[in-house]
């Protein structure tokens, strides 16, 4: 039996018990439906061999090996990672297209018992809900955008911020990179598929009625791109100018990057790519610093000849309409804090969103 989805919030809502991909580990890794577990009917090297034997030699031949796989693989499941489940269990299930795969694992768990559905369309009906609502139709939501020098502490507040009933969108929690050079995290970032995804679900989550606060980012967060509709209504968003004293930046920034700071090989390899923008000089003093193992230092300096400069250049481009200054003297959590309750009536005061 399969189950159409007309648009993402009704899938994203299914009330299914569990949601099972049964696609390979390499398709499930690139993307997948939010809160999927993966059992997958055929492994990356029996799906690449289906798929030659279905191109180079037979069709019939390839279904026929590949429903032995299939079964022999669902039989492992049901023996395993399902034994525990009970007779009124509900899973929804998928695959790329909604196709042989999923249909023949739902057929053997619905002869069992439970009452597993498959989704119409697979995967791919389900990527055409996160295209439609990232890059075929304007963003439902009004966006306020946290703006300021780097190390004015803009993540920290949106966390903060939620934490206090407001609502927000972590593009660089979803992106998995703090987005600057030195951004990268110990995890690699997610595909631009599953980025894509996370903005979806994340986005379908948030009530298009009240504003959302975002951070003033550009149009790419370490390797991952925003999608086209995100992209215009961030470019629209009203700011929240952050101030903050050099001295309070510099403290900050150099207990939150202590993990690159620390990292002087990394360090030089990644500053090395800026001596065309900021010059051999200007490069070498960061690596005297960098050797003299002066955190402080460094962070003062790369702020002062490369990130605030860099800053400047871009909001001249740039003609969005500040709302309201917000001055943070100290950037420790009663600084954060008292930050954080300002930010939130600003918020509070802006006009109520028309929701069409």
């Amino acid at each position: 039996m399969a189950r159409r989805f007309d648009s993402l919030p009704d899938l994203l809502n299914h009330g299914f018990d569990t949601v099972i991909d049964v696609r390979s580990p390499a398709e499930f890794a690139e993307d997948h439906l939010p809160g999927a577990i993966n059992l997958p009917v055929l492994d990356n090297a029996q799906r690449a061999e289906v798929g030659t034997i279905y191109k180079q030699q037979s069709p019939f031949l390839a279904r026929k090996l590949g429903a032995a796989m299939v079964f022999r693989s669902a039989a492992h499941h049901v023996e395993t990672a399902l034994r525990a489940h009970e007779g009124g269990w509900r899973p929804l299930v998928y695959c790329w297209r909604g196709g042989q795969r999923s249909g023949t694992f739902t057929w053997m768990l619905r002869e069992i018992g439970w009452r597993a559905e498959v989704i119409e369309g697979g995967y791919r009906s389900y990527r055409r809900l996160v295209n439609a609502t990232l890059y075929d139709v304007p963003l439902a939501h009004r966006l306020i955008a946290l703006d300021g020098y780097t190390g004015t502490a803009k993540t920290d507040l949106l966390h903060r911020l939620r934490a206090r009933g407001v609502q927000m969108l972590d593009l660089e929690g979803l992106a998995g990179h703090r987005g600057s050079l030195l951004g990268r995290m110990e995890v690699a970032q997610p595909s631009q598929k599953a980025f894509e995804s996370a903005l979806a679900e994340a986005l379908s989550n948030l009530d298009p009625a009240r504003p959302v606060v975002i951070e003033a980012e550009s149009s790419k967060i370490g390797d991952r791109i925003i999608p086209p509709s995100l992209w215009a209504a961030m470019k629209d968003a009203p700011r929240l100018q952050l101030n903050a004293p050099i001295t309070a930046r510099t403290t900050y920034l150099v207990g939150a990057y202590d993990d690159i700071l620390s990292d002087g090989a990394r360090m030089m390899e990644l500053l090395d790519l800026l001596r065309g923008f900021r010059g051999n000089a200007v490069v070498d003093g960061w690596f005297e610093r960098i050797k003299a193992g002066d955190k402080p230092g460094l962070t003062r300096a790369l702020m002062e000849q490369h990130y605030d400069p860099a800053y400047d250049k871009s909001r001249k481009a740039v003609s969005a309409r500040v709302i309201d200054h917000v001055s943070l003297n100290t950037l420790d959590d009663a600084g954060l804090d008292r930050a954080a309750a300002r930010i939130e009536g600003i918020v509070e005061d802006q006009p109520a969103c028309k929701v069409s």
